[in-house]
């Protein structure tokens, strides 16, 4: 058997040098492709994505989108002409999205241009949930109404199966192309980029300036939809034109484009500027200005609740509360390099009476912890020194940038920074993602990835600090994320200014994805303040920094909480436990007792007073999301009761006022453990 199995090895060996032998002779260059699974595979030079795709089934042939060839994402009908490592995406891959997602961009556009000739185009990138191209329509004012004629023609192109060709071009030819269409906005873009880095994409009659990758053609592009329209400044400069863009989404499917409209039909259900004024929970006043949220009572009092448990976890992890002005002196942002970063996007400088003095509104925290950590001279046994403060801050949004909670002027970040030793970092970062961990826990996020965003080794420039503290402090987060089993994906060029951190990506009930809460290792600002303790060497060393934000700030996490729980908070959370209805004016009294016992009992309700008959109470109740409804009549009043609905449940029977406060008491509890 072994004399077999050594014939058999030989003849192959000998079979694989006669196949060498014979491409030498006819000229042909075979090359090796690395797939995903490990497996290397043999093709002849100029072999395209697509091949290779066919060569391992026809399912897969059908349903490739685009590929990456040795990290480089390119059409499925690009070359490959040297041994290269090989990724085939899907509709199903984030990189397949996004390029299905880029060429519905050039196809609305080439749309758009057979409907509007006088159009002139922008940008139009691939977003999250589909995508949206920048137009100038000149005097067309377009509306809604438009839509169809446009979603129609797409449709008709993409029927027709028109390619997207990729060809490379000059500068000069480039600007020359614009220049005699009249594309201003294309030219100005031209104008930035290096010559011999240049390349159109020709779809029929529409040839856009495009890096790309694309699809081949538009033929697998079968539903479109277009969802709205928006001003936009070019280039995001109010000084600049306002041009009209277009947001869109398309599927291969229809059944995925009827899924996706259901989605947001749920997503303006839940949406929380709509829920925050059903539930009386925050406003917003122009006279106030645009961007500057005002708390109403019940608002205030679920704000209240989250700051206070974050406050009780901080406490039991050794963090110390502080309160730090609204304002502070400019040459203080210079130091920390807040003002170079956020010069543009914070409010101008106040000045006062006493020439020289200036003044910013807070548009960060930490240069305030930092003059606190500074006000005295530090042991190494004094770290880990962890300060925090419910600190609100300042930023300058465009006001077609503002939405809700989640984009505004003015929010308070649940902000701590700790001070600690090399030998500490590790296990305080540890520390602050066990927080993280609990708080989400607690509030039912329970569908996240950690990203680990790390600067730009390619534009290092407009990062802070030396290229062997940014090192450890990438392996500082990389190693506390192993350590507690994070799920994390790696964003290169995500890092903030002055030190990479680790961002939690919170998936809501409906599957929408946000970013919620912080942690990043600053090297940095010890450096630029020159912060300093006494080593056990006796030796000066700096300190190093993390900053954290658990909830990120409170506007925007009580935004997402309101749609991720659709209004419906946890028991513990939410500003109304309990409603009492009495049946008529003449139990109101007796409400009034009932009332006074469960604040007592530490439980948070109202009484509904109003003329109103019990069922119309009971559904204004449901309708504002009140956990219990406590009815009370002459029954109730007699034996000391109260008969418990609870919302979307119904009817739970009759309690006495201690029994229905142990029950609330320990859901609570079952809530928080």
């Amino acid at each position: 058997m072994a004399k077999i199995q050594q014939k058999i090895s030989l003849f192959y060996l000998f079979s694989k040098k006669v196949v060498s032998l014979q491409i030498e002779k006819i000229g042909m260059t075979m090359i090796n492709i690395s797939l995903p699974d490990g497996s290397v595979k043999q093709f002849e030079a100029g072999v395209t994505p697509f091949d290779v795709a066919k060569s391992i089934s026809d399912g897969l042939a059908r349903a490739v989108v685009s590929a990456s060839v040795n990290g480089q994402i390119v059409e499925l009908n690009r070359t490959i002409n040297e041994d290269c490592s090989l990724r085939l995406f899907t509709w199903n891959d984030a990189e397949g999205k996004h390029t299905f997602w880029h060429s519905s961009a050039h196809l609305m556009a080439a749309a758009v241009l057979e409907l509007y000739p006088e159009a002139k185009f922008g940008i139009g990138p691939a977003i999250e949930n589909g995508f949206y191209y920048d137009i100038d329509f000149g005097e067309k004012v377009l509306s809604s109404e438009d839509f169809p004629k446009i979603e129609a023609k797409m449709q008709e192109i993409a029927k027709a199966g028109v390619g997207l060709v990729r060809r490379e071009v000059s500068k000069a030819e480039a600007l020359k192309f614009f220049a005699d269409k009249g594309e201003v906005y294309k030219t100005e873009l031209i104008e930035e980029l290096e010559d011999g880095s240049i390349t159109f994409y020709e779809s029929g009659k529409f040839i856009d300036l495009c890096k790309g990758p694309h699809l081949v053609d538009f033929s697998s592009i079968k539903a479109i939809k277009i969802l709205s329209l928006a001003g936009a400044y070019w280039r995001g400069d109010e000084k600049r034109k306002q041009l009209t863009r277009l947001y869109a989404i398309t599927f291969p499917k229809k059944k995925e484009l009827d899924e996706y409209l259901a989605l947001l039909e749920e997503a303006k259900k839940r949406d929380h500027r709509k829920l925050g004024k059903e539930l009386e929970l925050f406003a917003f006043s122009q006279n106030v200005g645009q961007g500057l949220p005002l708390w109403l009572p019940k608002g205030t009092e679920l704000r209240q609740r989250l700051e206070n448990f974050l406050k009780k976890v901080q406490k039991d992890y050794g963090y110390q509360q502080v309160m730090t002005p609204h304002i502070g002196d400019v040459h203080l942002y210079k130091t920390s390099g807040h003002y170079q970063k956020y010069g543009q996007d914070s409010f101008r400088t106040i000045t006062t009476p006493f020439e020289g003095e200036e003044y910013l509104l807070k548009p960060m925290n930490c240069p305030h912890h930092v003059e606190i950590y500074k006000l005295k001279p530090h042991s190494y046994k004094d770290l880990p020194l962890r300060l925090a403060e419910f600190g609100t801050v300042y930023r300058y949004e465009q006001s077609g940038e503002l939405h809700g909670l989640t984009r505004v002027r003015s929010f308070t970040q649940d902000d701590a920074h700790i001070f600690c030793t090399p030998e500490q970092l590790k296990e305080e970062f540890c520390k602050v993602i066990d927080i993280v961990l609990y708080i989400f826990k607690t509030l039912k996020f329970e569908n996240f990835t950690a990203q680990i965003s790390l600067r730009d080794p390619n534009n290092t420039e407009k990062y802070i600090g030396s290229d062997d503290v940014w090192e450890k402090a990438e392996r500082a987060i990389i190693e506390a994320s192993a350590e507690r089993g994070l799920k994390t994906v790696t964003e290169v060029g995500e890092a903030a200014f002055y030190g990479p951190k680790l961002d939690f990506m919170v998936k809501d009930a409906i599957g929408r994805k946000w970013q919620l809460g912080t942690i990043q290792v600053d090297y940095n600002l010890p450096e630029r303040f020159e912060l300093e303790y006494t080593g056990a060497d006796n030796q000066k060393h700096r300190p190093i920094m993390i900053h954290r934000a658990p909830f990120g700030s409170m506007e925007r996490f009580v935004a997402v909480l309101i749609e991720h729980t659709a209004g419906i908070f946890p028991l513990w959370l939410t500003p109304e436990q309990f409603i009492i209805l009495p049946i008529s004016e003449k139990y109101e009294e007796y409400a009034k007792k009932v009332l006074s016992l469960l604040a007592q009992l530490d439980l948070r309700g109202s009484i509904d007073d109003r003329n109103e008959k019990t069922g119309k109470k009971i559904r204004d109740a449901e309708m504002a999301k009140i956990p219990f409804m406590l009815i009370v009549g002459e029954k109730e009043e007699a034996d000391g009761t109260v008969s418990v609905r609870r919302h979307k449940e119904g009817d739970l029977g009759t309690m006495s006022i201690e029994a229905f406060a142990e029950k609330v008491n320990e859901l609570v509890k079952e809530e928080l453990k």
